[in-house]
């Protein structure tokens, strides 16, 4: 314990008598009081995630946005200042280095969100092929991250906000303040629910976490672990690095493909994505639930007519839906929902069946395309004036 990484906000989750566990080079909190109180929570009310493990670069220059272009899968061109995007990082034969968000601050400045363990070599990564005019710096140990996830999420932000949240729409963010203190709120978020992402200086972390756990008293929010946070994201269908996505499967083969906008001039994988978005690929990361009481975990091998046909990449039992749910990497033949398949359980074969993801829909709010149209308009009449003088 004594060589993990701590977050601002460790001793308040022993002032909360949290169970923590290392993850990822961190000591986190896995429960306060147990995975299925705190998963329903968030569920029906509100909770609040110490996020802070999470890295966080900020990319600027003239040259920002094409080297965003070359080194992610999804197209930039499609952000808007105060817009935020799901996208990847991938080596040129496909795989995943890591799944992330950007957002975009203004043309010329953004800010990426990475995963803990991956937080290091992402930055490597960029840095060997920085543009000109391209300045990276990593702002992980400056920056401190809570999550407020759950459908009363908003009204308790609200309270404490000196921004109107309730017009920012799903994929959003904007500068505001909590307490006097500067704050990136985002509507973005890892559970399925209606939730907000707040960035901030990591000497503001925890009295943040401790205001929002104040002003949410009559909501009855709790504080949230990793285990919860885990089975609302599977329940969600939201993939994990080093479980569904990592450096051998590509965003294909991921069930992302739709993050992989192959019409940009160029970007690492390309190729072999064009080829995998047209063609197909032999596996594809699917959906199932046991049919059989057991509850599957990863690596469990996944079987077809007693063939080995993947693997499980995450299990658990469902506290929404009371069963036991998973998601696999399996041959594409044996992914249509439906599909019966078997997974070895400590040497015994127990009975599942293929689902059509996600087994939980996103319940918040979704995006609002007229803002988007709104600015491109006016960018595109500014640009026509200063070219006509």
């Amino acid at each position: 314990m004594n060589n993990l990484k701590q977050t601002p906000l460790t001793d308040e989750h022993l002032k909360l008598k949290a169970k923590m566990v290392p993850f990822s080079g961190w000591n986190m909190p896995v429960q306060y009081t147990n995975i299925m109180d705190e998963h329903n929570t968030v569920r029906t009310k509100a909770g609040l995630f110490d996020t802070c493990h999470m890295g966080e670069f900020n990319v600027k220059g003239a040259n920002a946005k094409k080297f965003l272009q070359m080194m992610l899968v999804n197209d930039i061109e499609m952000l808007i200042p105060g817009k935020s995007q799901y996208s990847m990082m991938c080596y040129e034969n496909g795989g995943i280095i890591d799944d992330l968000f950007v957002y975009m601050i203004n043309e010329e400045e953004y800010m990426l969100v990475v995963n803990a363990d991956t937080t290091d070599k992402d930055f490597e990564w960029l840095t060997k092929h920085k543009f000109k005019e391209v300045e990276l710096e990593n702002l992980s140990r400056k920056t401190g991250k809570i999550d407020l996830q759950g459908p009363l999420s908003e009204k308790i932000l609200q309270n404490i906000c000196n921004h109107n949240i309730s017009t920012l729409n799903r994929f959003r963010f904007v500068d505001a303040a909590v307490d006097g203190k500067k704050v990136i709120i985002s509507r973005t978020g890892y559970t399925g629910e209606d939730g907000f992402e707040i960035y901030s200086d990591s000497d503001d972390t925890v009295n943040i976490w401790n205001l929002i756990l104040e002003n949410g008293k009559e909501e009855k929010i709790k504080p949230i672990g990793l285990g919860a946070r885990d089975t609302l994201r599977l329940e969600a269908c939201y993939n994990l690095h080093g479980h569904e996505t990592n450096e051998k499967i590509s965003p294909v083969e991921a069930s992302s493909g739709w993050a992989v906008r192959v019409h940009k001039t160029n970007f690492f994988g390309k190729e072999i994505l064009i080829e995998q978005k047209k063609n197909g690929t032999k596996k594809i990361n699917a959906a199932f639930e046991m049919i059989d009481k057991a509850i599957a975990r990863d690596h469990y091998e996944v079987q077809k007519n007693n063939q080995e046909i993947g693997i499980v990449t995450s299990g658990t039992f469902s506290p929404t839906f009371k069963k036991s749910i998973g998601l696999a990497f399996i041959q594409k033949e044996f992914s249509s929902p439906g599909t019966e398949i078997d997974i070895l359980i400590r040497g015994k074969a127990h009975k599942a069946k293929i689902i059509k993801k996600p087994f939980y829909p996103y319940k918040g709010k979704h995006i609002d395309i007229k803002e988007d149209q709104k600015w491109k308009i006016q960018k595109n009449l500014s640009t026509l004036k200063s070219m006509n003088g």
